[in-house]
């Protein structure tokens, strides 16, 4: 069943982004054991994004695509349990909803379209909840924040801009203007909290207005520049200028990764066939990494770990590129660890990926030496397939 009634502190806990950093797998084992496991089939065109999230003992992945659908899968069966239209453009990007499922308790996903709005569908009802209008183009990225159970959401779109919304109001709270063309990806920085108290609900960093935490937005942008941006006050921090075409991807480093310095990193990923690292603190590039022979369209913090690292110290990164490959390399050496070629040449290129942590790798996080790898990687691509390594 995708559905199941759960009480609501395990709501409460349930995370949607993907596996937790701290638990670290083998990618030595990756190496030796994964293979292509599955195919989806079912998108008509690009898929441009895909989610994943665990909710209990269910995983479920969505997917967004260039043919205006938004699919809901099922992992074990590899069908398409729930088809969303109602876009009249391509769908950009897609992700589930901590809001409606810890405040509504409903799976919700969202979506962007070049249909100018963001909308938000009940997977539990079958049925479309929400719609935002209020960009003046197309919307690309969107990413919803760490705090607050997901309650506000932020968008980036083709009319340059960067929107923060209170899902819970549908209202537009602020405008960020700054970018000189096409804000194409968004990202949140992670949660925070005070080293000093052990109190869950600090954990959880349940806020009671928007600012003051020190939280901001990273944005990417055709103009070729990452923007860091203050969301209590929306004024722009930091200008990361070195790529030579238009950014695809940005993700702030997870405070749990276990690299040193990794929640003062962005990591980025461009037109221009680099994926760079950067650093907060200085404003400066620390890394480039070179190898793709196209544009780099998703650029990811893994949860993988090479043998000599400490435990729970992740230290590998992945990009995934219109070349059809993805690429793992090692944070510290900037040396390149693994190629993973698409499935075959009638991919048309990987657009976008996640990990998710698999049921066995619930098991076996803290027993790398078990023969599972402990996680599967989802990649979308060109031809509206989404393939799955484990």
């Amino acid at each position: 069943k995708i559905l199941h009634n759960e009480t609501e502190d395990v709501k409460e806990e349930t995370r949607l982004n993907g596996p937790e950093h701290s638990s670290t797998f083998n990618f030595d084992l990756f190496t030796s054991s994964s293979s292509l496991l599955k195919t989806f089939v079912g998108h008509t065109d690009c898929v441009y994004s895909i989610d994943c999230a665990r909710f209990g003992d269910a995983p479920l992945f969505c997917s967004g695509s260039f043919d205006k659908t938004i699919c809901v899968w099922n992992v074990e069966t590899s069908d398409c349990v729930r088809l969303f239209k109602g876009h009249s453009s391509a769908v950009f990007c897609v992700k589930f909803s901590p809001y409606h499922y810890c405040n509504n308790y409903c799976i919700g996903i969202c979506s962007s379209s070049g249909d100018k709005t963001i909308r938000f569908w009940d997977i539990t009802h079958n049925m479309q909840l929400q719609t935002f209008s209020g960009h003046a183009s197309g919307v690309y990225g969107i990413e919803f924040s760490p705090f607050n159970g997901g309650r506000y959401l932020c968008s980036g779109s083709r009319d340059k801009t960067i929107r923060l919304w209170d899902v819970e109001t549908s209202e537009s709270l602020h405008v960020f203007n700054g970018h000189e063309d096409i804000v194409w990806c968004v990202d949140i920085s992670p949660l925070q909290s005070n080293s000093n108290e052990n109190d869950n609900n600090n954990k959880r960093n349940r806020i009671g207005v928007i600012g003051g935490n020190g939280y901001t937005i990273c944005s990417g942008s055709f103009d070729t520049t990452i923007r860091i941006w203050d969301i209590e006050t929306t004024k722009p921090l930091i200008v990361f200028k070195g790529h030579e075409q238009a950014v695809m991807s940005v993700k702030y480093g997870p405070t749990e990764s276990g690299v040193i310095g990794s929640a003062n990193t962005i990591l980025s990923g461009s037109q221009d066939r680099s994926m760079r690292l950067w650093d907060i603190r200085s404003g400066q590039q620390i890394r480039v990494f070179n190898r793709h022979t196209s544009y780099v369209t998703a650029a990811e913090y893994s949860p993988l770990v090479v043998n000599n690292a400490e435990a729970d110290c992740s230290n590998i990164i992945c990009s995934g590129s219109w070349d059809n490959t993805i690429c793992f390399w090692d944070i510290r050496s900037n040396k390149e660890l693994r190629v993973i070629k698409g499935n075959g040449e009638n991919d048309d290129g990987i657009l976008c990926l996640k990990f998710l942590k698999s049921k066995q790798g619930e098991k076996n996080s803290q027993n790398t030496k078990d023969s599972c790898c402990g996680f599967s990687l989802y990649y979308g691509s060109g031809n509206g397939s989404v393939h799955v390594w484990e």
